[in-house]
């Protein structure tokens, strides 16, 4: 057993302490390269355990390193998921308070609610859809602890996958008779536009990305519940924002989805 793996609660509070102090710092695995992922996730169910004794209730869970590009340019072979909980979301219309946060950064993405519990190694993208009460537009917002955004995997995957708040668009709709691959997502910021992209970014099909999610869990003894919301993974680059900034992400026939910055 690592170090970390026996007592991951000091690198989950010494995380905390830098999102309390809005101060960023150096990856973990700086002072202890033998951090591996098996571990990073200790130490982030840890500091999800910190958030719950704090008040916060856990809603669901988010993805990252989801487009194939990014994970060559990680050199990883899959995903990474972070956990949610109520202190993040933000209501419709709310403003993201930049000064709340270190670095903060945003990514449109395709919000999965579930309908019915999944879980087990063998689920796929046609038992998300089926589980899936509705979709809707999101924003991510992440917001790293590590100076520049400069982490290795077992780092991020410990820093909550960079988990700070999201956005959903007010709209639900239903899977059926939408095909999410080819939902065309536009980002602006500022009335400007700032990317494009489509659903099939995320691991080809955003319902694919959640069903890595279920088997991801499944391998730590978890499931997904019933109600939780399931950020699918971001569409685009993540965009940098400042207070004075407005993003508005559309994603088609889903909605859309505005964030303005203060």
């Amino acid at each position: 057993m690592s170090e970390v793996a026996a007592d991951p609660v000091a690198l989950a509070q010494r995380l905390a302490g830098m999102r309390q102090a809005r101060a960023a710092g150096q990856g973990l695995t700086v002072d202890h390269p033998w951090l591996d992922v098996d571990a990073a996730y200790a130490v982030q169910e840890a500091g999800v355990r910190l958030l719950a004794a704090a008040g916060e209730r856990p809603i669901g869970f988010k993805l990252g390193l989801t487009s194939r590009a990014k994970q060559v340019q990680m050199g990883v072979a899959e995903p990474l998921y972070g956990e949610l909980t109520d202190a993040m979301l933000l209501d419709v219309g709310e403003p993201l308070i930049a000064a709340d946060h270190i670095q903060p950064r945003v990514e449109p993405e395709i919000a999965f609610l579930i309908g019915a519990e999944l879980a087990g190694e063998r689920v796929g993208a046609a038992q998300v859809l089926a589980a899936s009460a509705a979709v809707a537009p999101a924003i991510d917002v992440l917001d790293s602890r590590y100076a520049g955004y400069s982490f290795t995997l077992p780092d991020v995957i410990a820093d909550n996958a960079s988990a700070a708040r999201l956005a959903l668009g007010g709209v639900r709709r239903g899977v059926d008779g939408v095909d999410l691959r080819l939902v065309g997502c536009v980002l602006e910021r500022n009335g400007r536009l700032v990317a494009t992209a489509a659903g099939a970014a995320t691991l080809g099909h955003p319902a694919a990305a959640v069903a890595w999610l279920v088997r991801a869990l499944s391998r730590r003894g978890r499931g997904l519940a019933a109600g939780s919301v399931v950020l699918s993974g971001g569409l685009t680059e993540a965009l940098p924002v400042a207070p004075g900034d407005v993003v508005v992400a559309r994603l088609g026939r889903l909605g859309t989805v505005e964030l303005p910055i203060r």
